[in-house]
């Protein structure tokens, strides 16, 4: 009898036992337990840490309430202004009721994952390439609101949407970087041409301060004589300008005086003219030639006017 007693007693502790360890559950920190029973949902939900449900009626299902990081695949869509592109996100999400993640949808995971997608694809269309390579902030805070707005009702808490990479066509990148380089270019002539104006006008102004006092070339000079042979050269090649040797010719050369003055030039005295040589007389024409005419012509001196 006794030994009778002793079996029973240790098949009740053993299934006491059984029915412990079946009606024991651990929650942890980061999870909340939902316990349907008979399919009917508690509304009390199990919080972390040790509890017990009724075996073989109740049921615990638990619900992950950490940051869920989940990558949208890329997704491939026009622009508003006609440009194809290829874009991939990320969405960053919580569950906040862990009832209505398992009542109110089958798989938040899968329901959110569609959502983002859907999501995505509108706003490719809806922006522009400039957005879309620029203007990333609006467009995370617009998609966030458009997968947040159905996804309240599921349970679950959309933390941060980031669109993480924009591919381009091969095309499209070789005429963007065709525009930039131009665009440079651009910019670069304007700040050289800026940079030639306002070193005129420096330049200017110093020519201009030593027009007004010679010695300051003279100065700028030696400091450009000292300037190179800091360099340690063999050769120096010494420029001097000519405006210097002008000054100082003019500062060497005396005032001229009244007595040092040219005066009026004399004219030089004509000198007499010699006739020219009598012609030999014909014999037959001897007689009748007078003596005037063998006479030798003198021409009169000319008076200087």
């Amino acid at each position: 009898m006794v030994e009778e007693l002793v079996t029973a007693g240790a098949a009740v502790a053993s299934a006491g036992a059984v029915c412990l360890m079946a009606a024991a559950r651990v929650v942890k920190q980061y999870e909340r337990g939902v316990v349907f029973r008979l399919g009917r949902l508690r509304p009390q939900v199990r919080g972390p840490g040790f509890t017990m449900i009724v075996p073989f009626v109740d049921r615990l299902h638990k619900v992950n309430l950490q940051i869920v990081t989940m990558p949208v695949p890329a997704q491939e869509g026009i622009t508003r202004d006609n440009v194809t592109v290829r874009v991939d996100a990320v969405v960053y999400f919580k569950v906040v009721d862990a009832a209505d993640a398992l009542v109110q949808v089958e798989d938040y995971r899968f329901a959110v994952s569609q959502m983002a997608q859907t999501s995505l694809r509108s706003i490719i269309g809806k922006s522009d390439l400039d957005d879309l390579l620029s203007n990333r902030e609006k467009l995370n805070q617009g998609l966030e609101l458009m997968i947040d707005s159905p996804a309240i009702g599921w349970g679950v808490q959309i933390d941060r949407v980031e669109i993480k990479d924009v591919s381009l066509p091969d095309t499209m990148k070789r005429s963007m970087a065709r525009q930039a380089e131009a665009d440079r270019e651009r910019r670069a002539r304007v700040i050289n041409a800026d940079a030639e104006l306002q070193a005129s006008r420096k330049l200017a102004e110093a020519a201009q301060e030593m027009e007004e006092t010679p010695s300051a070339l003279q100065l700028r000079l030696l400091q450009t004589i000292v300037a190179v042979a800091a360099e340690k050269n063999s050769t120096l090649v010494l420029p001097f300008p000519v405006e210097l040797l002008r000054f100082l010719e003019r500062a060497q050369q005396p005032a001229p005086t009244a007595a040092q003055r040219p005066s009026r030039p004399v004219p030089e005295p004509v000198r007499e003219q010699r006739p020219p040589a009598a012609p030999l007389m014909d014999p037959d024409r001897e007689g009748s030639n007078s003596s005037q005419d063998r006479l030798p012509r003198t021409v009169p001196p000319v008076t200087p006017s």
